[in-house]
């Protein structure tokens, strides 16, 4: 895997830290979660910018909200914030080999 594509992951895994730092930040009420969430989302965005000077717009974006996404609601689901149900683990599995297909076609 080359350096943008492993950018492109870890930016999507920051994008689900900020979009959780965000929820915990209570409207940026609370200090911590806002920094986490002001630093991750810089880094985030730095990353995809990266990633993109070697991988199409369509596609680098495509799998950074494709992790992000996957992760968040994972991560919701485990800590309770979000009721896992069947139909959602199986679209969200779906997510994921969507996420790899985009990959296997680049």
């Amino acid at each position: 895997m080359s350096v943008v594509w492993i950018a492109l992951v870890l930016s999507g895994v920051l994008e689900a830290v900020w979009a959780t730092a965000l929820d915990a930040s209570r409207g940026f009420r609370k200090f911590w979660p806002s920094v986490v969430f002001a630093v991750s989302f810089i880094a985030s965005m730095a990353g995809l910018a990266f990633a993109m000077t070697g991988i199409a717009v369509g596609t680098a974006y495509a799998v950074w909200v494709g992790i992000g996404a996957v992760l968040t609601a994972a991560w919701a689901m485990i800590t309770r914030r979000d009721r896992a149900t069947v139909l959602r683990v199986v679209l969200l599995i779906g997510l994921v080999g969507c996420v790899v297909g985009l990959k296997a076609v680049s």
